[in-house]
């Protein structure tokens, strides 16, 4: 899968050339995280473009990590799902999300923020059984981002389902979070706090009382936020 072997018969040399191609492992974190079909997998690597990822894909399906799945209805619809040796990754995606966290100084990974990203992630940690049993919108607000990309929504259903909208949805907004990019991924890497950010006026959030007070809670962290950085920061 790499451009070129790197000719050792070591397991490591091996599998590095099916999964150490540019872009190969994020995909991998994608479907490890629970997205299936084409276009939630793009949400999650959306600098990488769509030929790309079909590329990818097709590489770790021919490597047997992912098999495609067809799921009725359009003739076009199929899900990626990962096989027996794929989802054995689990644990090797983990680790190197750990130790990124550790060991990567904190400069260099507040350089590479990304709205999409953010959203997208944030969007898989929020605990649903926190929010009231009705449909819950709150407006991100990035103030450093150009105004026409300045806005993102997250829509918390009654059922659970929760999306990420960089359209205004046209539902009701309970919470409005006023922002720079920086210090919500700060927040969500678990590098600081709502409480640290409000009190330095870097972050305010004005709407429903109840979902203001308990953001902490319901919003929830990156999974690697609990690891204590160790690299120079």
């Amino acid at each position: 899968m790499t451009d070129g072997s790197y000719s050792q018969f070591c397991p490591v040399a091996m599998a590095s050339e099916v999964l150490c191609s540019r872009w190969t492992m994020i995909v991998v974190r994608e479907l490890i995280c629970g997205s299936t079909r084409f276009n939630d997998l793009k949400r999650g690597v959306p600098r990488m473009s769509p030929a790309l990822l079909s590329k990818r894909l097709k590489d770790l399906e021919a490597a047997g990590v992912v098999e495609r799945v067809a799921t009725g209805g359009s003739a076009a619809a199929y899900e990626y799902r990962l096989t027996p040796a794929g989802r054995e990754l689990e644990p090797i995606v983990r680790a190197m999300g750990f130790w990124g966290q550790r060991w990567v100084e904190t400069a260099p990974t507040l350089q590479n923020v990304d709205p999409e990203l953010l959203m997208w992630d944030m969007r898989r940690s929020i605990k649903v059984a926190a929010l009231p049993r009705q449909r819950t919108v709150v407006q991100f607000s990035y103030i450093d981002r150009p105004e026409k990309k300045r806005r993102y929504w997250l829509v918390i259903e009654a059922n659970g389902a929760v999306d990420v909208c960089s359209l205004d949805p046209g539902f009701e907004v309970d919470l409005y979070v006023t922002t720079d990019l920086r210090t919500m991924t700060a927040i969500w890497l678990g590098l600081t706090t709502i409480r640290a950010e409000s009190s330095s006026n870097r972050f305010t959030a004005v709407g429903n009382r109840e979902l203001e007070d308990q953001m902490p809670t319901w919003l929830g962290l990156s999974a690697f936020a609990t690891e204590q950085k160790l690299a120079q920061t």
